[in-house]
């Protein structure tokens, strides 16, 4: 038995003793009942990281192995997203390397990647709908010249400057007519980054799915999906009911995915989830259920795992990438408990001592020695142990 003392929210600790890892029939191929990826995080270089971000602060080696991991279970890669600090010490030409690298690596082994690609790189106080236009396809030139398919972020440039529903409809034409590969969508709401409030011209989520639907209707054969990060099944359903058949819904909701993507009678959602970069072997264990139509046997995996993933999420949600590299570190995925641009500061050391409680839960640790010697470590340079 490994045991640790962990930080109480009332002051003091507690001594938490981890149990054995869970016993997962993972796959090495991908689903065939769903399309899944899962947005993976980077490894900072923690002789450079700090508060000034910049792809000089990344581990590309270590990075591109979370990768590989991926892949090996099956799962396909979201890049340069939310996950990896897009926008949040991963500027535009860091996720243009880590794209390339990452796509180089994918074609060696025939791994799934998707590429986000945003306004990011704009450097206009007050731009103009053109100059967002540009940008967006700026980006979509230099992945798809790579061999890449986009994901294409909502920009905090347009929420900035949109005053109507139809400037956005003049920007997400603009870009998709000229896209020579199907591109996703991305609805990030809120509650992800609060620069995105009112996107689509509309406050209520229930007035902007109007845009949002209109612009997929117009561009269905140029729509591989839409990747919902709402945290509101309620809305993501009702999209699902009303956008052209063809035209796929990727749940980003980290809180209800299991649902989501088991669906009901009008149809399911796929997966593009920053949770399964935490999660990798058991959304493998449980899509391999699911390829068998065993959606009992899918739910016995997944569904556990939601109260960890509620709580890496937990507000405010854009810190969820702390948890998610927290729990790499303790895995074994890497080698240390740094984020570029000093991002793990983002949580507190109660947050992470309850991240280990409910991952060990599930039993998410594959080295139970190894998680107990780090976690005791670190909270013992921090005075606690």
């Amino acid at each position: 038995m490994f045991t640790l003392d962990l930080p109480l929210a009332g002051g003091g600790t507690a001594t938490h003793t981890l149990g054995a890892p869970a016993a997962l029939s993972t796959a090495t191929t991908p689903p065939t009942s769903r399309d899944v990826f899962a947005a993976a995080h980077v490894v900072a270089n923690p002789y450079r990281a700090s508060a000034e971000g910049g792809a000089d602060q990344i581990d590309w080696d270590a990075t591109l192995r979370l990768r590989q991991d991926l892949w090996s279970l099956g799962l396909g890669v979201a890049e340069a997203m939310d996950t990896s600090q897009r926008g949040m010490g991963l500027d535009w030409p860091g996720a243009r390397e880590l794209a390339t690298r990452t796509l180089r690596a994918a074609n060696e082994v025939g791994g799934r990647v998707v590429v986000g690609i945003g306004t990011d790189h704009l450097k206009i106080d007050t731009p103009t709908l053109t100059d967002i236009t540009a940008a967006y396809l700026d980006q979509m030139a230099a992945i798809e010249s790579l061999g890449g398919s986009c994901v294409m972020m909502a920009s905090r440039h347009l929420a900035a400057v949109a005053t109507t529903p139809d400037d956005y409809v003049t920007v997400y034409d603009a870009v998709l007519s000229q896209a020579s590969r199907p591109v996703v969508l991305h609805w990030l709401g809120e509650v992800f980054d609060p620069a995105l409030a009112g996107y689509w011209g509309h406050g209520d989520p229930a007035a902007a799915m109007d845009t949002v639907v209109a612009i997929i209707a117009d561009h269905a054969v140029r729509v591989r999906g839409i990747k919902v990060s709402l945290l509101d099944p309620v809305q993501e359903i009702r999209l699902r009911n009303r956008i052209p058949d063809g035209v796929r819904v990727f749940t980003g909701d980290d809180y209800n995915y299991v649902d989501m993507i088991v669906g009901d009678d009008e149809g399911n959602s796929d997966a593009l989830l920053g949770a399964f970069a935490a999660l990798g072997p058991f959304a493998s264990a449980a899509f391999a259920r699911l390829d068998r139509e065993d959606v009992d046997g899918f739910r016995d995996v997944l569904g556990p795992t939601e109260a960890l993933s509620r709580l890496i999420f937990t507000s405010p949600t854009q810190f969820y990438k702390v948890g998610v590299a927290w729990l790499a570190y303790l895995n074994g995925q890497q080698d240390h408990f740094r984020m570029i641009g000093g991002f793990e500061t983002g949580r507190s050391l109660v947050h992470l001592a309850d991240l280990v409680r409910e991952a060990d839960r599930i039993g998410l640790f594959a080295d139970p020695e190894l998680t107990a010697r780090r976690a005791r470590a670190y909270f013992a340079v921090h005075g606690i142990g």
